[in-house]
């Protein structure tokens, strides 16, 4: 039996709310990929190296994990007021956020440097989380999509 005209444009809008969930889903994703691979790094870094650079690269998983939610917040912020969509957010305080981003990396830079400075190195190691989390999406999408066509 033939799909008809009807049917088939049924089928693609399902197809297409199926995959707008999915990526709507995507940053969600990331924020739980991030609090995984930062249990599991920071685990093996202080297994495999010692607890000073451990506790240097919690804390630039803290920094990157706060610095990707408020990044999202901005970017929301933002977009609301384009649109002026939902609550407008002040142009002020998402400038202050976007800033206060930066300032706060500078702060635990300059605490860990004069603190222990062996601990500077897992800071920076830290703060590349995201990186990890998105490379873990990308896969997991990549996964998804091939099961849909198998």
């Amino acid at each position: 039996m033939e799909e008809g005209p009807t049917q088939l444009v049924a089928s693609k809008n399902a197809e297409s709310g199926a995959s707008e969930t999915f990526y709507a889903g995507a940053v969600d994703r990331i924020r739980r990929f991030m609090i995984a691979l930062s249990l599991v790094s920071v685990a093996t870094v202080a297994w495999r190296l010692d607890l000073r650079h451990a506790l240097g690269f919690a804390l630039g998983c803290a920094i990157a994990y706060l610095n990707f939610h408020w990044l999202k917040r901005g970017v929301s912020g933002l977009a609301d007021r384009i649109t002026k969509a939902g609550k407008p957010q002040s142009g002020a305080g998402i400038v202050v956020r976007f800033l206060l981003r930066y300032v706060l990396m500078a702060l635990a830079a300059y605490v860990i440097l004069t603190v222990s400075p062996a601990s500077l190195n897992g800071l920076f190691a830290g703060l590349f989380l995201p990186v990890g989390a998105i490379a873990c999406e990308a896969a997991y999408e990549a996964y998804a999509a091939l099961i849909r066509r198998v």
